[in-house]
């Protein structure tokens, strides 16, 4: 299937691990230019690294999302050496680190950083990239939220309620910039094995009798057994998948959607 997207550039933030890199890898499959925004200080590195690797055209900026000023000045260099930002994947998030099963294992000090990064983070990368496609008339958005963000994660109530807070702004973008012909969508993964994922893991795990602690490969396994109708893992390249189509013209007709890749974890009516 042709998705249209060679020639098109994508600035994928989070770009150099986990789902961003697998997303950045996907579209330069379909000859797309990935754009790695990250705040490691490897980002460009990287970006040459998969550039030799494939043939294709990667690039990365290091940037902290964050800072909105910072956000600004790359959203100025990208434009100056690409000259065009036609899709966006926000892929950037952490989590608290704790276990936060119950929520008062967490002190209200737990809460806002992740809001930093997962919210004000999404509204930066938002305020700095919308207006470059507006003035072209097109584009698309794609935000990188979670199942946790709609059913209430008891394992991480911050990082659950920051991605609530994702899928709804994403909702009202979408509705702000259809007359302009943007297309913003969330994206939800399930249990995918990222580092993210991992440190859920570790704080449930630190916090247990030596006798009934657990190796991730346990845990995990034993969560995807009790949740997954598909009994499998989603991996990384999975939600790149989605994320790849909901971004060309095969999706046209999609926005304002949150849509997820989690083997049937949560189903909607």
């Amino acid at each position: 299937m042709d998705l249209n997207l060679s020639g098109f550039s994508v600035v994928i933030t989070g770009g150099a691990s986990g789902i961003g890199l697998a997303t950045a890898r996907c579209f330069a499959e379909e000859g797309a230019l990935p754009i790695l925004w990250d705040r490691t200080d490897q980002v460009t590195a990287i970006a040459d690294q998969l550039s030799e690797e494939t043939g294709q055209t990667f690039a990365g900026f290091q940037v902290d999302i964050t800072d909105y000023s910072a956000v600004q000045e790359i959203t100025e260099q990208t434009l100056h050496r690409f000259s065009r930002i036609d899709h966006l994947v926000h892929a950037a998030a952490i989590g608290s680190g704790k276990f936060g099963f119950p929520f008062t294992n967490l002190t209200p000090a737990d809460w806002p950083h992740v809001f930093e990064v997962n919210m004000q983070g999404m509204v930066n990368v938002a305020h700095a990239v919308t207006p470059v496609m507006q003035q072209a008339g097109k584009g698309s958005l794609t935000f990188i939220s979670s199942i946790a963000g709609q059913i209430g994660s008891q394992t991480d109530p911050p990082y659950s309620a920051s991605k609530a807070a994702n899928i709804n702004f994403a909702q009202c973008m979408a509705k702000d910039l259809a007359s302009d012909g943007i297309r913003v969508n969330s994206v939800c993964p399930g249990m995918v094995q990222t580092p993210l994922n991992q440190s859920v893991w570790k704080a449930w795990n630190d916090r247990q009798p030596e006798a009934e602690q657990k190796s991730y490969e346990q845990w995990a396994g034993e969560k995807i057994k009790q949740l997954v109708p598909l009994q499998r893992w989603q991996t990384p390249q999975d939600i790149a998948n989605m994320i790849v189509f909901l971004s060309s013209d095969r999706a046209a007709q999609v926005t304002g959607q949150t849509i997820n890749v989690d083997g049937g974890f949560v189903m909607h009516s």
